[in-house]
């Protein structure tokens, strides 16, 4: 008997371009990086060939993605001494950031053992990005759900952190001043070891900041000024969702993950537009059946210049345009696989980006 080994459903059917209606597809190039590779990030366009690469001097800690002037802008994954900090934290550790230009030149770099998941370049020539913080025990024994006795390490909660070009600090914001812990209760299978567990930060002017907390499935905006949460969506709407950006007409979209529903059994993912007047759902991307489309971790949600919506399916790889109707003009199956840290051949995507010609200006 033929036996395959470490096979998944993905890796055994097709990978590469797997769909493309150039009529309906918005025309352009993804950047992606598979999140267990050494540091390889492929920029693709519509047809999926390889545009240009780059061999990034770190492992992915978790992705990258182009700036103005045409360089990136990614985050590396750093062993170091935090490295075994609690059971999950080396998954999505981050520990550097880097500039680089087309052809890997470090122009920039900041480092920050505590830095993970998410960074963003800002406009001073700095950088916003989320660190952690290990809690006081007697606040932390207040925050409800998780799994019983699950942390005796104790819990940590997340700081978002802004530097300048020099890499000082000069903004911080801690989680566990501002969460309530009536209201922000964990997810109940989630460990006790994080509240906040965060993977977005990204800077949406008027001196506010747009985050994502997974663990207590929470979307909301901060006044930097005054620390405020002035804007909040949660756990009656989202279920560990990741990737919330601020769309040009204020609305915003989400990759609403969906492993554990409030209001559903069965686990599904979803990409959905939220008009923050009313938190109302005003656009909604779900598979049919729903469950055809599910990833319980990382992904990502990002509204094209054509209206499309570009969605990462990131634990399979898949990178698929959907139109306003839900049409999929286009899907793209990562075809690199590497061994992941439970030694696992994986082709994990933690988010994509979609860039046109224009906005690559070295691009021929």
């Amino acid at each position: 008997m033929t036996t395959v080994d470490q096979q998944t459903r993905r890796r055994i059917g097709r990978n590469g371009l797997t769909a493309l209606d150039p009529g309906k597809a918005c025309p352009g190039y993804v950047l992606y990086t598979p999140m267990a590779s050494r540091g390889d990030m492929y920029l693709i366009d519509t047809e999926g060939n390889v545009a240009h690469q780059w061999n990034m001097p770190y492992p992915p800690g978790l992705y990258g993605y182009l700036l103005p002037n045409g360089n990136v802008f990614y985050g590396g994954k750093v062993v170091d001494e935090t490295w075994d900090r609690f059971p999950s934290w080396k998954r999505f550790k981050g520990g550097v950031m880097v500039e680089v230009d087309r052809h890997g030149n470090v122009v920039w770099e900041h480092r920050d053992p505590d830095h993970h998941h998410d960074h963003r370049r800002t406009a001073s020539g700095g950088a916003l990005y989320m660190t952690v913080e290990l809690m006081e025990p007697s606040l932390a024994a207040k925050v409800r759900g998780g799994v019983p006795d699950s942390a005796p390490e104790g819990m940590w909660a997340d700081v978002l952190v802004e530097v300048d070009a020099d890499g000082n600090r000069i903004w911080e914001w801690h989680a566990a001043e501002h969460l309530d812990v009536e209201r922000h209760i964990l997810t109940v299978n989630d460990r006790r070891d994080e509240w906040s567990h965060g993977n977005t930060v990204a800077p949406i002017g008027d001196d506010r900041v747009l985050f994502s907390f997974r663990n207590i499935s929470t979307v909301g905006v901060i006044d930097k000024a005054s620390g405020d949460i002035v804007w909040e969506l949660g756990y009656e709407t989202l279920a560990q969702q990741h990737d919330p950006n601020m769309l040009p007409n204020g609305n915003v979209l989400i990759f609403d993950n969906g492993s554990h529903r409030r209001d559903a059994g069965l686990p599904f993912s979803r990409a959905i537009e939220v008009n923050p007047a009313d938190n109302e759902i005003v656009w909604e991307y779900t598979d049919n059946p729903a469950y055809n489309f599910f990833s319980a971790y990382i992904s990502g949600a990002r509204r094209l210049p054509n209206g499309n919506t570009l969605i990462t399916e990131g634990q399979f790889g898949r990178m698929f345009q959907v139109t306003p109707e839900g049409e999929v003009v286009w899907e793209y199956i990562n075809p690199h696989f590497h061994v992941d840290m439970e030694d696992q051949p994986v082709n994990r995507v933690f988010r994509a980006t979609h860039y046109l010609k224009e906005d690559i200006p070295w691009l021929s």
